[in-house]
């Protein structure tokens, strides 16, 4: 495994002018968890069109050598194109790697169906599209594992979806960055056999669960149940031993329960997705070819709106399920859907009261302090790496990054029970675990102090570090693999 670099104080935003490899930064768009995203030109032809430039704010990052070689492998009309990358050094010594792709203007997929109010053939026709995306990235032996509708722009000329940020993908032979057992996700499209490894192997940082193209699959059937409802899915699972929700039951969640309007052709391809059985999901190229055939054979009522009026859906939130409010929804659906909304309320205060029980459990009596939430209008359910939608908004923006406090556990002044522990020396067995307060813990470079509150798995922050603890483990299992995924 690659010993990450010591991340040390995160790089300010650069005014623009400034000129990196090539380029001449025009303006700062967003700043994510290890990268800043600016407009830039060139800075021989400044008349030539705007790229975004993506600099990582800390020296040496390997995340972004991950993240160009699996860009380099692509070639999709829905996939920005990588276009330069390179390293620059700051004056004051450190350097630091960047990446250019292509500019896009577009706007969020949440954000299209909001102003398209699209009928069941122009979804069915852009999860088509974004399958075919889907099929380059596996047969570049790579998964994506971000797929969510904050990282996918829709450009509003032709209605063509661009699915953006790789920064947590990964591919067949990439170095593992992380001593963490599960990778960077969004929890709400997360499926349920990675939530029940996550469950199982909480404590266990050694064993690695590895991302399928069938997770790819399913958090795309998860975007397109939130596009059409506006709501996600109960999906998350209470414990591993808990049943995951069959998208084909009749009930209050279902498609066509929560908006009538959607054709049975487009319901069947959704729950398709979503199902409990990775297998049945299919492939990529499976799910595109059925979905271009329902939107070539579907009659007349497919091409009805689905919405009255562009929908409303919930604020961005870290709650794996958010009902939206009665005030700001749009789709008409019939009073059944408040059972479900209600459900998703219930049933998230529940998840959050069986993780405060599991948390207190494994940690002293003694009170964790916490910290001030952070802003969460920068997050689709909690994000992981850089977004590159923001590579894409249309007007460059000079402005600071919003400072953010989080919510996390501050470290425990002792030892977990059973947790591994420095020998007379203060020095850890294992490589890569570090010795504090008298036990043996393991940095989470891949998460900032926002992302360790994102994130489900026991975090804990020390001087403003995530750390998890290190525990020996019980055995050392692996989710399967594939040929197209990697270790």
């Amino acid at each position: 495994m690659h010993d990450t670099h010591d991340p040390g104080r995160a790089l300010a935003p650069l005014p623009a002018g400034t000129r990196i490899g090539p380029w001449l930064l025009v303006g700062w768009h967003h700043q994510g968890a290890y990268g800043a995203v600016y407009q830039a030109v060139r800075a021989k032809s400044p008349r030539q069109p705007s790229v975004a430039l993506k600099l990582a704010l800390f020296p040496n990052d390997p995340r972004f050598a991950r993240e160009v070689e699996l860009l380099s492998r692509l070639r999709h009309p829905c996939v920005p194109r990588l276009i330069d990358h390179g390293h620059w050094r700051h004056p004051s010594g450190p350097i630091y790697p960047y990446l250019t792709m292509q500019w896009v203007e577009g706007t969020s997929l949440y954000d299209w169906v909001r102003a398209r109010a699209p009928s069941s053939r122009q979804v069915l026709q852009l999860l088509a599209q974004l399958a075919r995306a889907l099929q380059a990235i596996h047969a570049a032996h790579g998964v994506h594992r971000d797929v969510k509708g904050g990282n996918i722009l829709v450009r509003p000329s032709d209605d063509r979806p661009f699915l953006t940020d790789f920064g947590s993908g990964i591919y067949q032979g990439a170095e593992r960055l992380t001593w963490r057992s599960m990778p960077p996700a969004t929890l709400p499209y997360r499926p349920p056999e990675a939530s029940r490894f996550a469950y199982r192997f909480i404590l266990e940082p050694e064993s690695h669960y590895v991302a399928q193209p069938s997770d790819d699959l399913f958090s795309l059937g998860v975007t397109a149940y939130r596009l059409l409802t506006g709501a996600y899915p109960p999906t998350q699972l209470p414990s591993a031993e808990a049943l995951a929700w069959n998208p084909e039951d009749a009930g209050p969640w279902s498609l066509q329960v929560l908006n009538p309007r959607v054709t049975p052709q487009l319901n069947a391809l959704v729950l398709r997705m979503l199902s409990i059985q990775p297998e049945a999901r299919g492939t990529a190229k499976e799910l595109a070819e059925s979905l271009e055939l329902a939107a070539a054979r579907s009659d007349t009522t497919a091409d009805l709106p689905l919405f009255d009026a562009p929908p409303a859906l919930p604020e961005m939130a870290q709650s794996p399920v958010r009902p939206k409010s009665p005030a700001r929804s749009t789709v008409r659906a019939p009073l059944s859907t408040w059972i479900p909304r209600c459900a998703a309320l219930a049933g998230g205060l529940l998840l959050l009261l069986w993780l405060g029980q599991s948390l207190s459990e494994r940690q002293p009596a003694s009170s964790q302090q916490r910290r001030a939430g952070g802003d969460a209008s920068v997050r689709d359910a909690g994000s992981v790496a850089v977004g590159d939608s923001a590579l894409t908004a249309p007007s460059a923006s000079t402005a600071a990054p919003p400072s953010s406090a989080t919510i996390a556990l501050e470290l425990p002044p002792k030892p977990l029970p059973g947790q591994n522990k420095p020998d007379a020396n203060g020095r850890c067995a294992r490589r890569g675990q570090i010795a504090i307060n008298g036990g043996c813990w393991i940095e989470q470079f891949a998460l900032d102090s926002e992302a360790c509150n994102d994130n489900t798995d026991t975090s804990y922050i020390y001087k403003g570090r995530c750390y998890a603890p290190a525990f020996p483990p019980r055995r050392q299992p692996t989710s399967t693999q594939s040929p197209n995924a990697s270790p």
